[in-house]
């Protein structure tokens, strides 16, 4: 008897260490969280602030009608490709500016600094090349007759009047993520954020008195939304600028970053062998967003705009994994770049389990409010409807889509890019674009049977990416001595 209760006793304080090195694995000190949200916090502001103003801009838009909105809609898709291949370009050596700085290499920061301003320059070049040339046939792609009997020739008018202003934003905005970029990287998310607090309400000002023509001000429609992007762009630009140039002891990548453009050769090869998979991943993945619209656009017009709701207003409520991610590249880039490979892997694990935490409690509130807040457009009820449709689709998956972003990043942060590329548009393009053209062009079936179809696709993607992350391929140091 006293054997058994003995067992009983050992087995009680073997499960409770087990259970203790289950929480210790998953759930961090009270240093860890102090650190994670020192850098998440400003990040995670000026996303939630940048896309609550997406969504006030969306339903501003949206009083003018249908067709407006879903012309301005169709250019801020297109938008959206160029701002994610800009990110793309500087992600690349973004990857080495953390390990740089985590090895506290001042000139090797510099270096990666010249780089992306290089590249985002190109990159700005061809934009501005492809909207001037191809803007109509770029534009109809996403105009389909619906049920509604909604205007194609006005929307495609619309989306025109809007590109052609717009389309001033892109050097702004490229330059700007070339140095917030940099000082996101070395630990400084203070300054990105104040400046897009600054465009963000200079943009919502601007759009209110020019689309409607408040206080004086011109009734521009659509054209009064494009001009305001556009000023508040050059704000965020000039805000980031300035502050960095002024403070050169804090951020003394600057000091003679522009004395000559010169680069490494051995930084630009390893730059180019580690960063171009990861440009092509990103270029690869924002044309494949697109696409993915495109091919629910194919069921009508309606679809598009119930789609530009839903995608706006969930880009909102995705704040908080999207800030993690850059969380993850700073924090596990820099412990990598210091040779704490150990610990990189730990807060990794750490983190990911407090975005999955997160997500559910926040997917959780927008599948209570999704009902609600489609209301607010001024449009028809079956794009209301349509749209709320969409949005509990993507409250449900939120989890999911939040570890698979996180993931994502983690990969990333070691310089893992051929992988990454795999895990991401790889799997984009294999799986996920195939069945949205299979399913929405040869089969009668209703768009929601379509975009759950297409979405709960990603649980397997979650699943890659477990493996993936586990597995600890990604953990690499970048920037030894001996390299």
């Amino acid at each position: 008897m006293q054997k058994i209760v003995k067992y009983d006793i050992m087995t009680k304080i073997y499960n409770n260490r087990k259970e203790n090195a289950m929480l210790k694995k998953f759930i961090g000190d009270r240093a860890f969280y102090s650190r994670v949200i020192a850098i998440t916090i400003p990040i995670l502001i000026q996303n939630i602030i940048t896309n609550f103003v997406n969504v006030i801009d969306n339903v501003m838009v949206g009083q003018l009608g249908t067709e407006q909105m879903t012309g301005v809609a169709v250019v801020n898709q297109l938008i959206f490709v160029f701002n994610i291949c800009i990110f793309g370009g500087i992600s690349g050596p973004g990857i080495f500016t953390a390990q740089f700085y985590g090895k506290n290499d001042t000139k090797g920061v510099r270096d990666t600094f010249r780089f992306k301003f290089l590249i985002v320059l190109a990159m700005t070049a061809i934009g501005v090349l492809l909207f001037l040339f191809c803007r109509d046939p770029l534009i109809s792609l996403f105009l389909h007759e619906g049920e509604e009997g909604l205007d194609i020739a006005k929307t495609l008018e619309f989306g025109r009047q809007y590109i052609a202003i717009v389309m001033l934003q892109l050097l702004p905005f490229a330059v700007m993520q070339a140095y917030a970029g940099t000082l996101r990287e070395t630990g400084n998310t203070v300054v990105p954020m104040i400046s897009g607090v600054a465009a963000v309400l200079t943009n919502t000002c601007l759009n209110y008195l020019l689309i409607f023509g408040k206080f004086g001000f011109p009734i521009l429609g659509v054209r009064g939304a494009a001009i305001a992007t556009v000023i508040a762009r050059f704000v965020e630009c000039f805000i980031v600028i300035i502050a960095t140039h002024l403070n050169k002891v804090k951020y003394a990548f600057i000091v003679g970053a522009y004395r000559s453009m010169r680069i490494p050769f051995e930084l630009i090869k390893k730059i180019v062998r580690k960063g171009f998979p990861l440009m092509i991943n990103e270029m690869l993945w924002s044309l494949g967003t697109a696409t993915l619209v495109q091919c629910y656009s194919v069921k009508g017009l309606e679809v598009v705009s119930a789609y530009n709701i839903s995608s706006t207003v969930s880009n909102l409520f995705n704040c908080a994994f999207f800030a993690f991610g850059t969380t993850i590249s700073i924090i596990v880039g820099q412990l990598l770049g210091a040779g704490e490979l150990k610990r990189a892997k730990d807060e990794s694990t750490k983190i990911l389990a407090l975005v999955v935490a997160i997500c559910t409690v926040i997917g959780g509130i927008m599948l209570v409010l999704a009902p609600a807040i489609p209301s607010v457009y001024n449009t028809q009820q079956s794009v209301k409807d349509l749209a709320c449709e969409f949005l509990i689709v993507s409250a449900i998956l939120m989890p999911i889509h939040g570890f698979t972003h996180s993931s994502y990043f983690t990969l990333r942060s070691g310089g893992k890019t051929g992988i990454t590329f795999l895990f991401d548009s790889g799997f984009m393009w294999a799986l996920t674009i195939p069945c949205a053209f299979i399913l929405s062009r040869f089969t009668p079936l209703a768009i929601m049977p379509i975009f759950l179809a297409v979405q709960g696709i990603d649980v397997l993607k979650c699943i890659l990416g477990y493996v993936l992350v586990k597995k600890g391929i990604w953990i690499n140091n970048l920037v030894t001595d001996d390299e």
